[in-house]
């Protein structure tokens, strides 16, 4: 088997089957974000009951704490957690991105002060790959810099050629270290010949699968959705493809009908443990006083454990009592929600009818 089957296809959403060394993901999929060796507030036995094909790690996070030594020291980091599926990790360049006024940027790479203790932190492309390496991951992301919105034109290309230099010494690095798959970073910021030229020299470098970096980052739905309408068809299209970061419900079927494949996203457990519940008809705030004495479900129309075990009014008096088991539950629901959400988009794919469940569910979900 090749390492990336599309089965089927409707327009451009794909359905297809991605082989790693640690099984295959069932594709478009959505990977749960475990920062810290650790998909916050749900145990990992409870992760598979899910259905989590895969899930993403963060390389920043874990140099600075464990260390990538230890946890290569433990067996990787599959190991050291638990999870013997799938692991991306990404490079470390969103942090980049995010920690910006505690950075020094260069063609070498970056000087970081930690978040933790303020130490200085140097991490270059090679060494985020070394890392990476020492984690395991199946799915090794090249190291980039997220392009911030909104960007001037030539703060944005200035930015996208260091990204795509820094991709060629990934791979150069990679191919004499790792034996995993490796994916390359399509920046440019909203900026149509940058993603054009972002993508070519990319495909050109030749990767196993190409994500859109630079996305999520606050451009609107609109801007994002026009981003991939002029990307992804730049991209290899016997690769997967993978939108970074992204997200709400509606972003994930509107990114499905471009042609992307994968996607990460905190929001189902951070907004979790801050009370909010996705539902098929819309996101709701067990906060809110009208959950009080509801003696029904989050989610009438779902069957997952939570819904099926624990009633709104409930899960209401845990947020209220602020009982940490309260965001535990709903952080558990919320990535029932999206691998629910994951796999009827695959089954509607495979039944030729992924433009009728898209727009039932839009019409319930936005209403």
């Amino acid at each position: 088997m090749t390492d990336f089957q599309i089965t089927h296809k409707v327009g451009k959403a794909r359905r297809g089957k991605l082989n790693t060394k640690n099984g295959i993901i069932n594709t478009p999929a959505f990977m749960p974000v475990g920062t810290a060796a650790t998909v916050k507030a749900v145990f990992t036995k409870d992760l598979y009951e899910t259905n989590s094909e895969i899930i993403l790690g963060n390389t920043y996070h874990l140099m600075l704490r464990p260390g990538s030594q230890q946890i290569k020291d433990f067996g990787g980091l599959h190991k050291f957690m638990n999870w013997n599926k799938p692991i991306l990790t990404d490079s470390g360049g969103y942090q980049v991105y995010s920690l910006s006024n505690l950075r020094k940027l260069s063609e070498e790479g970056v000087e970081f002060s930690s978040h933790i203790d303020g130490a200085k932190v140097f991490v270059s492309p090679e060494k985020s790959i070394e890392i990476q390496t020492d984690l395991n991951s199946d799915i090794v992301m090249a190291f980039d810099e997220c392009t911030p919105y909104p960007a001037e034109y030539d703060e944005a290309k200035q930015s996208m050629e260091l990204s795509m230099r820094w991709a060629s010494r990934c791979k150069t690095y990679f191919k004499d270290h790792n034996t995993n798959k490796l994916f390359g970073i399509v920046q440019g910021s909203t900026y149509e010949d940058l993603r054009h030229e972002s993508a070519s020299l990319l495909s050109d470098i030749g990767f196993d699968g190409y994500a859109v970096g630079g996305l999520a980052v606050g451009e609107t739905q609109t801007q994002m959705f026009d981003v991939l309408d002029y990307t992804v068809s730049k991209l290899p299209i016997e690769k997967p493809h993978y939108l970074m970061g992204v997200g709400k419900p509606d972003d994930i079927i509107g990114s499905v009908a471009r042609g992307i494949d994968m996607f990460d996203c905190v929001l189902p457990t951070r907004n979790g443990r801050n009370g909010q519940a996705f539902t098929k008809l819309g996101p709701i705030n067990i906060r809110n006083a009208k959950y009080k004495s509801m003696d029904e479900s989050i989610d009438p129309e779902s069957n997952n454990p939570i819904c099926r075990d624990y009633s709104a009014g409930y899960i209401h008096h845990l947020f209220n009592a602020k009982e940490m088991l309260g965001g535990m539950l709903l952080s558990l629901h919320n990535i029932y929600f999206y691998q629910e959400l994951m796999s009827n988009i695959r089954t509607a794919i495979e039944n030729d009818e992924f433009e009728k469940f898209r727009a039932d569910f839009l019409s319930k979900y936005l209403d």
